[in-house]
This record gives structure tokens, C-alpha cells and sequence, in this order.
């Protein structure tokens, strides 16, 4: 069809005005030639193996996510999201947001009191949001980030088009920049002051930030509860403290069994950098007695769990508590490297035996099966229920000399339904163990 000049130009002038395709996003940052940074992928596929099988961990891909179920309009930020999906906020296009250099995100750093890891190298940042460029280009997931200091993941997630990112930080020295980047943004950055780590604290009675219940933020946010089976709602981005690193972790693995706190609101997702240290004891499969834990069965069992980098914790700035100066002395060696790991809860982790109201006693049986990772199965199972060892061991195709160190998660998890089954197991078979936890804490 022939048009006439001034329609081509109104043609060129409209494609213009509406930008191009998300495909081709003019806001992904081109890859840079990082120094002496790697980047290692793997994925480790902690799928139930057969009962009684032994098969090494197999690589696999992300986990297939399902749509959420149709029920009533859930009034959410993650409903928000997804409107906006295909759309960058203008600032991102055409005048992306300054990431700074490593020395003034040093100096702003440094304002914080606490023992606390920060991001200030911007290349860093780039890569933590280039492996999570999938997750911003879904769109459906708020990103919540924890502890951002000086902005500078912040930064570069918007960059990258990330649509609805809440900002919790603990230090109210970083909050007035915080802000003034919220009110610039209209509506794609929510600043909170509120410790991620300190969320739900024992106790009830009214909250002085940062410390807060996970409804009042959730409520605050306008984030309503979705079906475990539904979308990730909330993916959690950030580093983990490194003074009580893993208490926070127990504390998070208690959550999700009972689906309280964070998880009451669905399956949320951690991307994460953990020490070395823990992330190897997150991932230990059985017969490493050393390093195979309670810890890492529960990890296991409940979530897919993905390392998508190591960085050398040198390229972080750890500040010390109080003196407000970079840290020569660490509890790790510099030489160690931060995990960037994601941790997705399984949507088929709960069914018809292991329920929200029993996901506690689940843990407690684990916590006892491996405080002596060396011990007979079935002389575990005949001090809850005598007599009731060989008839499970069979269920389960183990030999009667299967050490509880040996067990896959999966298969713990079986021995769990099985004993939920039995008539043997009615009473509160774990009822001293439950004081003892009680009494002595998660740890």
C-alpha cells in the first residue's frame, strides 16, 4: 500500500515514542571483562531418588514454575508487577541511574555502625543482576532486598527494569538517600525500615523498627497470602549476616515447615550470598558424616537449591561493629568466598502426611535421627515405637545396618509419612525432644 511522506513520518515518529520490544531492552547493561571474578554455575538436583537407591546428584535447570491457581483478586504487590511487565520506567531508558565508584560507595558505607558486608563495587552489583536478569524479566515477583546501605544493588536492579523492588534497611544512616531515590521513582521502590533478620521476633506487643512482624510489613506493602502452589510472590535478595548466620537459617528452615512468618505469604525465594562454609553444609548428601547435618537434610527436603556464583570476599567491604572502619580481621579468610545461592521451597513439599501443622515434628525427628549420624535407623526408630524398626525398615528397602547418616532427605521424608501412618506413633513421640529444643533454642 503506498502512503505519502507524511504518513512514513508519523509511522517512524509513533515506533519511536513507544520504544522497542522487551526482547531487546535497552536498559540491560552490556557485559563487562570482570578482573580476576568468575562465575561458577551449578545446579543441584535434590529430587526424591527411589527408596533405597543411591544415585549421585544430577544437574538440572531451573524448576518449572506453575501459574498461580484462579481464585479470588489477590490485591498484591505481585499482582502490580505484572501489569508492568514490557515496561521501563523512563529513567531507566534514557538516563540510568548512577551506580557511583567503588571509593564514594566506600565513604557512604562507612556511616554504618554495625558489624555488616556491602556492595560498592558496581560491576559487582552488574553481576549479581545478571543472574537475575530471568527473574526481573518475569516481572511477577516483588524483589525485596535486604540491607542495601549505600543503594548500589538497588541501583542496578532498577537499571536492569526491575518493576517493584522494597528496600529494608535496618541503619537509618542510609534511609534519607534511600528515600530521596523512592520519591524520584514513582512507585517502583518502596523504602521500609525494618532488620529482614529480625523479623518476627519471639514474643508479641508492639514493634519499634527495625524490628517488625512479617504482617505488619506484608499488610504495610499490600501483600495478601497466596497458595503455596501459586508463583513465587517474593524473592528475598541480599547477604546474610555473618554473626549468626546460621541461627538465621535454622530459624528460616522452622518457618517454612510450619509456613509461618515470611512463608505464610507463599513459596518466597531466597537469593542469597552465605559463607562457604555453610552453603558446603547446605548441599552435603549423605555418608559425609563430617558435614552432613540436620541442617542440610531439612534444606534439602523442603527446597531446590542453586549456587549461581562465588565471589572472593575481598570484593565485598565488611565494617566493623561500632568503629565504623573496614575490617581487617574477619571471621572467615579473605581468601573464602560468599555463595550466591537460590533457594526455591518445592511446591510439592506439603501433601495429605506432612502438613504446616506437622512440619515441626517432622524437623525434631530429622534433629534426632542425625545428632549421631553414625547410629542404626532402626535402634532410632525402636526408642520412639519398640519393635516398630523392621517393619519400616522393610517399607523403606533398607538393609537393618543403615546408619541414619546414610538416609537421602527424601527418604527421611518418607519415614516421616510412614510413621504419621502408623497407629505406633499417635502419641507425642518427640514430646522431650520438643522441651529440649524449647529450652536450648534451634541451634
Amino acid at each position: 500500500m503506498a502512503t505519502c511522506g507524511g504518513c512514513r513520518f508519523f509511522v517512524l515518529t509513533l515506533r519511536t515514542l513507544c520504544g522497542t520490544s522487551r526482547s531487546a531492552s535497552p536498559c540491560a547493561l552490556p557485559l563487562t571483562k570482570y578482573r580476576t571474578l568468575s562465575t561458577s554455575v551449578r545446579t543441584y538436583s535434590l529430587d526424591p531418588f527411589p527408596s533405597g537407591s543411591r544415585k549421585t546428584p544430577a544437574q538440572v535447570g531451573k524448576p518449572e514454575r506453575i501459574s498461580p491457581s484462579s481464585g479470588g483478586v489477590q490485591r498484591n504487590l505481585s499482582a502490580v508487577a505484572v501489569p508492568l511487565q514490557g515496561q521501563f520506567r523512563p529513567l531507566c531508558r534514557y538516563d540510568p541511574l548512577d551506580l557511583g565508584d567503588v571509593d564514594e560507595n566506600t565513604q557512604k558505607a562507612l556511616a554504618c555502625k554495625h558489624l555488616r558486608r556491602f556492595i560498592v563495587d558496581p560491576s559487582l552489583a552488574r553481576i549479581v543482576t545478571d543472574h537475575l536478569a530471568g527473574d526481573i524479566d518475569d516481572g511477577k515477583a516483588v524483589i525485596f532486598e535486604c540491607n542495601p546501605g549505600p543503594g548500589v544493588l538497588t541501583r542496578a536492579l532498577l537499571n536492569r527494569g526491575a518493576q517493584r523492588v522494597v528496600a529494608l534497611e535496618s541503619d537509618t544512616n542510609f534511609l534519607t538517600e534511600l528515600k530521596d531515590l523512592e520519591h524520584k521513582l514513582e512507585g517502583q521502590l518502596d523504602v521500609v525500615h525494618c532488620d529482614f533478620f529480625k523479623l518476627d521476633p519471639i514474643g508479641h506487643g508492639s514493634m519499634k523498627p527495625p524490628a517488625m512482624y512479617s504482617e505488619k510489613l506484608f499488610s504495610d506493602l499490600a501483600i495478601s497470602e497466596v497458595p503455596w502452589s501459586a508463583d513465587v510472590p517474593v524473592k528475598i535478595v541480599g547477604i546474610f549476616t555473618q554473626r549468626n548466620e546460621k541461627n538465621i537459617l535454622w530459624k528460616l528452615i522452622y518457618n517454612l515447615f510450619e509456613c509461618r512468618s515470611i512463608f505464610r505469604y507463599g513459596r518466597v525465594e531466597l537469593i542469597m550470598f552465605i559463607s562457604q562454609k555453610e552453603y558446603t553444609k547446605l548441599v552435603t548428601r549423605p555418608r559425609d558424616y563430617k558435614n552432613y547435618q540436620a541442617f542440610s537434610v531439612l534444606w534439602q527436603m523442603a527446597c531446590d537449591i542453586e549456587l549461581l556464583h562465588e565471589e572472593p570476599l575481598s570484593s565485598f567491604l565488611t565494617v566493623t561493629k561500632k568503629t565504623g572502619r573496614p575490617s581487617s580481621k574477619n571471621t572467615q579468610s579473605q581468601s573464602d568466598n560468599l555463595c550466591l545461592v537460590r533457594i526455591t521451597p518445592r511446591e510439592d513439599l506439603f501433601n495429605s502426611h506432612l502438613t504446616p501443622l506437622n512440619g515441626s515434628t517432622l524437623v525434631l525427628m530429622v534433629k534426632q535421627c542425625l545428632a549421631k549420624r553414625k547410629s542404626r535407623l532402626i535402634e532410632q526408630i525402636n526408642s520412639w515405637s519398640p519393635d516398630s524398626g523392621p517393619e519400616l525398615i522393610s517399607k523403606l528397602g533398607f538393609l537393618d545396618d543403615t546408619m541414619t547418616g546414610d538416609v537421602y532427605p527424601d527418604e527421611f521424608k518418607r519415614l516421616f509419612e510412614l510413621m504419621e501412618q502408623s497407629g505406633n506413633f499417635t502419641e507425642s513421640w518427640l514430646y522431650e525432644e520438643t522441651l529440649e529444643t524449647t529450652n536450648n533454642g534451634h541451634a
